[in-house]
């Protein structure tokens, strides 16, 4: 999951409970759920002259390092995105970023290179867990200000030569987007091998709103992997519990905006949003062994301040309290402050959060019950402590470690051990799991997946 947001929605007062309702850590209440993947945006320089933020979480480096600090404290591998821009880089946009603006594609090159091996430095010296690297965001059109794909391709490779630099282990992964576009995954695949572009993941974002049907998806990707043998991911998708708003700025999908077509297949439900997901991640599974996986974007960055039912002085007031925490922390998806960097967009739209009614969580910040899909997936059984498939005596042994303190679990293994559901590990959980190895019937169903 994406969660390049949560640090200024933190600093906007935003807290986040587990399913019973208690406040939790975030990456904690993620990691119980069975995520085991943090993806994180990094921008060059997103402030302006005067250090004002530009939105969209000010997604710098140190960000991104303590993010991934965090993200490793629970067991979870980081992915850094790397925009090489100061802002929002997509298909619409890859502004090169303002220290890049006048440099020739050599210096470009040479910058690029600099920046990502001393930033992956910095955020694995801050305790990350890097896994993945992806060298440019939604790259369909260009990168960092280069718009044709032979100089594109010498900054992608510029890109893979400092993660091959920095850890030889870690993947390097291209993200492009418009997978339902006739032709485009063959082209980017096929222009990637005639330049000799180093690269280990074709990624690819997929928004069933914007990008075609599953059964597209996966023959596309299916030509990456069983054509160059590459692995194939999609890095970002999303789908709306509801289609109501919760901050006073209008989200992406809402009530007559992105709300119909016919590969929208789910309910705008908690239902229907962990039913997108799982679809997702078979269509990627249905590529076979060079099918990574998914990632969900920013399913966390809900709204600061909920205006759900309010209306008329009190509405205003609760709006003009989120604009400032928009503006002061960069909560929101830009800040009047990005006017500097990009004018045509960021500076004429700024406000709030767009995805919102995206999120795995309410506009109180209280998981939903669509977040249980990341570990419905893992095959891992209650009472399965050491994920070998088999509930024997090393398990109940490894459930009384914990129950007596001797072993610290991660936060998943405790869910897996806490076999009663009471939040608690102890001599109960044991004994069910003995019940259970002995062949008698215990009182909790130990096999249900989780």
């Amino acid at each position: 999951m994406d969660i390049s947001s949560v640090l200024s929605l933190e600093k906007s007062g935003v807290r986040f409970y587990d399913d019973s309702g208690k406040e939790s850590d975030l990456f904690e209440i993620l990691a119980y759920h069975g995520v085991n993947y943090i993806r994180v945006r990094v921008w060059n320089d997103p402030f302006d002259g005067s250090g004002k933020g530009y939105g969209g979480g000010n997604s710098d480096v140190k960000s991104a390092s303590e993010i991934g600090r965090r993200a490793a404290k629970c067991g979870m591998k980081l992915l850094v995105d790397f925009h090489y821009s100061d802002f929002w880089a997509d298909p619409k946009k890859q502004q090169a970023p303002k220290k890049w603006e006048n440099y020739s594609l050599s210096e470009k090159c040479t910058a690029l290179y600099n920046f990502t091996l001393n930033s992956l430095n910095e955020i694995k010296a801050a305790g990350a867990d890097i896994g993945m690297v992806q060298i440019g965001n939604e790259t369909t059109t260009g990168i960092a200000g280069e718009n044709s794909f032979e100089p594109m391709s010498k900054l992608f490779n510029s890109g893979s030569r400092a993660v091959r630099d920095f850890d030889k282990s870690a993947l390097v992964a291209l993200h492009f987007t418009n997978p339902e576009r006739d032709g485009m995954v063959k082209y980017l695949a096929d222009s990637l091998d005639q330049y000799n572009v180093d690269y280990d993941v074709f990624a690819t974002s997929y928004y069933p709103f914007w990008h075609g049907s599953l059964s597209n998806l996966t023959s596309v990707l299916s030509y990456v992997a069983d054509t160059y043998g590459k692995y194939t991911l999609v890095a970002e998708t999303s789908y709306p519990y509801t289609l109501d708003d919760t901050d006073g700025f209008k989200n992406t999908v809402d009530h007559g905006a992105n709300s119909t077509g016919e590969n929208l297949l789910w309910s705008f439900t908690p239902q229907g949003q962990s039913d997108e997901v799982r679809a997702v991640m078979n269509a990627v599974n249905n590529v076979g062994e060079k099918g990574l996986g998914v990632f969900y974007w920013e399913g966390a960055w809900i709204t600061v301040g909920d205006t759900t039912g309010l209306s008329g002085s009190d509405y205003s007031a609760r709006y003009e309290a989120n604009s400032k925490l928009w503006k002061k922390y960069g909560c929101g998806w830009a800040s009047s402050f990005s006017g500097s960097y990009d004018p045509d967009d960021a500076g004429k739209y700024y406000g709030g959060c767009a995805v919102d009614n995206q999120a795995f969580f309410d506009s109180r910040g209280k998981a939903l019950e669509s977040l249980d899909v990341f570990a419905s997936v893992t095959g891992r059984l209650l009472g399965d402590v050491d994920n070998d498939s088999i509930i024997n005596v090393t398990d109940v042994t490894e459930v009384q470690r914990i129950s007596a303190s001797i072993s610290v679990p991660g936060i998943f293994v405790s869910r897996v051990s806490d076999v009663n559901g009471d939040g608690i590990v102890n001599v109960v959980d044991a004994t069910e799991l003995q019940k259970h190895i002995a062949g008698y019937p215990p009182v909790y169903p130990i096999n249900n997946p989780i």
